[in-house]
């Protein structure tokens, strides 16, 4: 039974809000990684990073459209995937690098705030067992 019109243009605008949706979580993941000197834990992390977008997507196929999963699905993920990499992943993942070192500033800052009155707390307990 051939699906009706509506719910094939269902299936096309999902799997390409399903390649974007892998576009940025590739580009979140380029940020989280970093640089790792060691190669075997590169293997690993990426392994484990296409395990898990294989279960995003799925699931979210799976609650769009019922995994409807032929062929032309996994078509236009990868072509949007692709477009997502060549016209805005540069954007993106320059902010995301702003906004990465953004909180990473505002972290730092407050474990040293917490840290000195703890430390001073720590200083004044010392000076009275002295």
């Amino acid at each position: 039974m051939p699906l009706e019109l509506n719910m094939q243009i269902n299936l096309v605008i999902y799997s390409v809000i399903g390649g974007i949706i892998t576009g940025i979580l590739f580009d979140i993941y380029r940020v989280i990684r970093g640089l790792n000197s060691f190669k075997i834990l590169n293997v690993i992390e990426d392994m484990l990073f296409c395990v898990l977008i294989a279960l995003i997507v799925f699931s979210f196929l799976l609650y769009i459209n019922y995994a409807f999963l032929t062929p032309y699905v996994y078509i236009f993920i990868v072509i949007s995937t692709l477009l997502y990499f060549r016209l805005l992943s540069k954007y993106f993942y320059k902010s995301e690098i702003i906004i990465a070192k953004l909180f990473y500033k505002l972290i730092r800052i407050l474990l040293k705030n917490i840290r000195y009155p703890l430390k001073m707390i720590a200083y004044k307990i010392a000076d009275r067992k002295k």
